[in-house]
C-alpha cells in the first residue's frame, strides 16, 4: 500500500524531477520527487528519513531497463488499462476480485474524485509504527532539565538529590503495587478453586452446595436404643396399634408362617405436638432396627429429578440394611395430590418414585415406612391405598388421664391432676412448654423445686398472656373491672350446669384487664343444651353487672369478647345442632346460600336465645346482689382469688390476711 501510494504521488506531482546516480555494483536510476507529505500522512518525517524511505520502497532498474522521459519510450510494463501518464492510471477504476459492499464502493468513488490536496492525511497506526520503529526516542538529560528550569547553581545538588529520592520512592511504590496485585490475583485464584471444589461431592472447608444427588441426612441410619414406648405417654391406643409392627420386625416368621405379609407403611395422623415423631422413634427403638429419618421438604429441589434420585438412594440404603424403619415427616409436602401444572411439569416425579418404591415391581421386604402428617386430606389417593400405607394410626390430643401421665413424667414429686384438669386441649408439646415455663418461674423466684403455684402461673401465662404489672390503671377502671369479673363469677357459681370456677383476677394479662377461669371436672366429649345455655349466661354476667351497678349510660366495651362467644354458641345451636324449636333439626352450614326468609328466621332465633340468656343473668345477679358486692370488694383488695377463696366470700366468711 505504501509503495502504491508513493508511486501514484510521484506520477501525479507536477514538480517531480528525475535524477540518476551511480553505484559500485551497477547503474541504478531512482526517482526522487517533491512529495505532498500531508497526503501521505508522513508530515512528521524529516528530509533525510523521507529520502531513505523512497530509496527503500521504490524499484531500481538495470541500465537496460532505465526509464526514459515521459514523452518517449518507457521501460514500465503496460497493460490494457495503462495510459501515457501515471496520473491517468491512478484515477482509473480497476475491477478487483472479492465481495462488493456499499462501504467499499463509496470509499473507492470518493477516492477517485478527491484531489491530492484535499486528503485528510490520516495515517494508519500500523504504518506509522512500521515507519518509525527504528527512530530512537528523545531522552532529556538531567543537566538539560536543570538548564531549562533555570535552577540556581546552589540548588542544583539539592534538586538532583530530591529527584533521585523521588525516583526511588516511585520505583518502590510501583514495586509494592505490583506485589499487591500479584497477591490479589493469587487469593482470587485460590477462592475460585475452593468454590469449584465445593461443588464436587466431597465437602471442603464447609463450602457445599446441594447440587449432588442422594439424601445426605438419610444415608447413615440411627440406632434408637434409648427411646422406647415407656417414653411415650398419653397415647395408649396409638402405642397398641404400633406394637404389632414392632412384633413383626422382631419376629417376622411368626406372621409369615400363617401367610401374612409385613405391612408396607404406617401413616400417623394427628395435630401438631401430639408425639408422632416420638412414636416413630420408639418403634425403631423397641424393635432395635436401624432408623432412617427424612423430612418431606428435603426431597424438594430446584433441579429436575433430584427428588426422585434421593428417594431411590434412600430406599437403596434401607434395603441394604433391612429390616429397618424409614420415617418421613411432613409427608404431605412430598405426597400431595398430583395435579396438572404447566408451571411445574416435572413436579410429579418425586411422588411417582415414592409410589414405585413402596409398592412397585421390585419388592422391598423388611422395610417399614412410617409417615407423619397434619393434613391427611391433602395426600394423594394412590399413596394411602392398601399395599402402600396399610395402617393409619390417629394420634389425638391427650385426655385428662393422658395429660396427667405426661405431667407426672416431667414432675416426679408433684400431683399434677389439678393442672391436667385446667389444660383442656393441650398437646404433649404444650404440656412440655408448660413445665418449662414453670421451671423458669421457679428459677427466677430462687426456688429449688417447681411447685403447684409455678404451674398455675405458667398455665395462666400460656392461656391468658403475661401479666402487665407495669400498666397503671386508675381506681375507677379497677372498680369497673372488679364488678365485671364478679358478675361472671356469680352467674357461674349459681348456675346449675356451668363449669366450676377455678380462679378470678383483675390483674391485667395480655389484652384483657381481668379474667375468670373455669375448670371442668372431666373432659367433655359432648355438651348438652343446658350446658350451652349456661355458658351463654356466664358470658352475659359481665355486661349485666356493669349495667346494674353503674347504670346504662356507663357500660364499657369490655364485654365485646363475651358477646362474641355467646353469639357463636347461639348460632351453632340454631344452624348446626338443631336446638331451635321453630327451625327444627335442619342444619344450615352455609348461610349465604340460603334464602332471605331463612336468613331472617335464623337471625331472629339467635336474637331470642341471646335475649333470654341476658334476662336470666340479670335476674340471677339481682337475687344475689349482696354476694356480688362482697366478691367485687374482695377482688379490689386481693386482686386474685382462687376457687376456695371465692367460696368463702360468697358464704359470707372472712379471708385470711395474705
Amino acid at each position: 500500500n505504501a509503495l502504491h501510494s508513493l508511486r501514484s504521488s510521484v506520477g501525479s506531482s507536477s514538480s517531480a524531477s528525475c535524477k540518476s546516480r551511480k553505484h559500485q555494483d551497477g547503474f541504478c536510476v531512482c526517482l526522487q520527487a517533491q512529495l505532498n507529505l500531508r497526503e501521505l500522512g508522513l508530515s512528521d518525517l524529516g528530509n533525510q528519513q523521507l529520502t531513505e524511505l523512497v530509496n527503500r520502497v521504490l524499484p531500481c532498474f538495470s541500465p537496460q531497463e532505465a526509464p526514459l522521459p515521459f514523452g518517449g519510450q518507457t521501460a514500465w510494463r503496460t497493460s490494457h488499462v495503462s495510459t501515457n501518464s501515471f496520473f491517468h492510471n491512478k484515477h482509473v477504476l480497476v475491477q478487483r476480485r472479492g465481495f462488493k459492499t456499499l462501504r467499499s464502493k463509496t470509499r473507492r468513488v470518493q477516492s477517485a474524485f478527491q484531489r491530492p490536496g484535499e486528503s485528510d492525511g490520516f495515517t494508519p497506526s500500523f504504518i506509522k509504527g512500521f515507519l518509525t520503529r527504528d527512530k530512537p526516542g528523545e531522552l532529556e538529560s538531567l543537566d538539560g532539565l536543570l538548564k531549562d528550569k533555570n535552577v540556581p547553581a546552589g540548588q542544583q545538588d539539592a534538586f538532583k538529590r530530591g529527584f533521585a529520592e523521588g525516583f526511588l520512592k516511585a520505583q518502590a511504590l510501583t514495586q509494592r503495587t505490583q506485589d499487591s496485585l500479584r497477591r490479589t490475583r493469587l487469593i482470587l485464584l485460590v477462592l475460585l478453586l475452593v468454590g469449584l471444589y465445593g461443588l464436587s461431592k466431597t465437602p471442603f472447608i464447609s463450602v457445599r452446595f446441594r447440587t449432588t444427588s442422594g439424601l445426605d441426612s438419610a444415608v447413615d441410619p440411627v440406632q434408637m436404643k434409648n427411646v422406647t414406648f415407656e417414653h411415650v405417654k398419653g397415647v395408649e391406643e396409638a402405642k397398641n396399634e404400633l406394637q404389632e409392627v414392632v412384633e413383626f420386625l422382631k419376629n417376622p416368621q411368626k406372621f409369615t408362617a400363617l401367610g401374612g405379609k409385613l405391612p408396607k407403611g404406617v401413616l400417623l395422623v394427628g395435630p401438631p405436638g401430639t408425639g408422632k415423631t416420638l412414636l416413630a422413634r420408639a418403634v425403631a427403638g423397641e424393635a432395635d432396627v436401624p432408623f432412617y429419618y427424612a423430612s418431606g421438604s428435603e426431597f424438594d429441589e430446584m433441579f429436575v429429578g433430584v427428588g426422585a434420585s434421593r428417594i431411590r438412594n434412600l430406599f437403596r440404603e434401607a434395603k441394604a440394611n433391612a429390616p429397618c424403619v424409614i420415617f418421613i415427616d411432613e409427608l404431605d409436602s412430598v405426597g400431595g395430590k398430583r395435579i396438572e401444572s404447566p408451571m411445574h411439569p416435572y413436579s410429579r416425579q418425586t411422588i411417582n418414585q415414592l409410589l414405585a418404591e413402596m409398592d412397585g415391581f421390585k419388592p422391598n421386604e423388611g422395610v417399614i415406612i412410617i409417615g407423619a402428617t397434619n393434613f391427611p386430606e391433602a395426600l394423594d389417593n394412590a399413596l394411602i391405598r392398601p399395599g402402600r400405607f396399610d395402617m393409619q394410626v390417629t394420634v389425638p390430643k391427650p385426655d385428662v388421664k393422658g395429660r396427667t401421665e405426661i405431667l407426672n413424667w416431667y414432675l416426679k414429686k408433684i400431683k399434677a391432676k389439678i393442672i391436667a384438669r385446667g389444660t383442656v386441649g393441650f398437646s404433649g408439646a404444650d404440656l412440655e412448654n408448660l413445665v418449662n415455663q414453670a421451671a423458669l418461674k421457679a428459677a427466677v423466684d430462687g426456688k429449688d423445686m417447681v411447685t403447684l403455684k409455678e404451674l398455675e402461673f405458667a398455665k395462666d401465662k400460656i392461656l391468658m398472656g403475661p401479666e402487665r404489672r407495669s400498666a397503671e390503671i386508675d381506681n375507677k377502671n379497677k372498680r369497673i373491672t372488679a364488678y365485671h369479673e364478679s358478675g361472671h363469677a356469680i352467674v357461674a357459681y349459681y348456675t346449675k350446669d356451668a363449669m366450676p370456677i377455678n380462679k378470678a383476677t383483675i390483674m391485667p394479662r395480655g389484652p384483657s384487664l381481668g379474667h375468670v377461669s373455669m375448670l371442668p371436672e372431666n373432659d367433655r366429649w359432648s355438651e348438652t343444651r343446658s350446658q350451652l345455655l349456661a355458658q351463654m349466661d356466664v358470658s352475659m354476667g359481665g355486661r349485666v353487672a356493669e349495667e346494674m351497678i353503674f347504670g346504662h349510660e356507663y357500660i364499657t366495651t369490655g364485654a365485646s369478647s363475651d358477646f362474641d362467644s355467646a353469639t357463636k354458641i347461639a348460632k351453632l345451636m340454631v344452624t348446626r345442632f338443631g336446638m331451635c324449636e321453630k327451625l327444627g333439626v335442619m342444619t344450615y352450614p352455609d348461610m349465604t346460600a340460603q334464602s332471605p326468609e331463612t336468613q331472617a328466621a335464623v337471625e331472629q332465633e339467635v336474637r331470642a336465645l341471646l335475649k333470654e340468656s341476658y334476662d336470666r343473668a340479670k335476674a340471677l345477679l339481682k337475687s344475689h346482689a349482696k354476694e356480688h358486692r362482697n366478691l367485687a370488694e374482695a377482688l379490689l383488695m386481693y386482686e386474685t382469688l382462687d376457687a376456695k377463696e371465692i367460696q368463702l366470700v360468697l358464704e359470707g366468711k372472712t379471708l385470711e390476711t395474705r
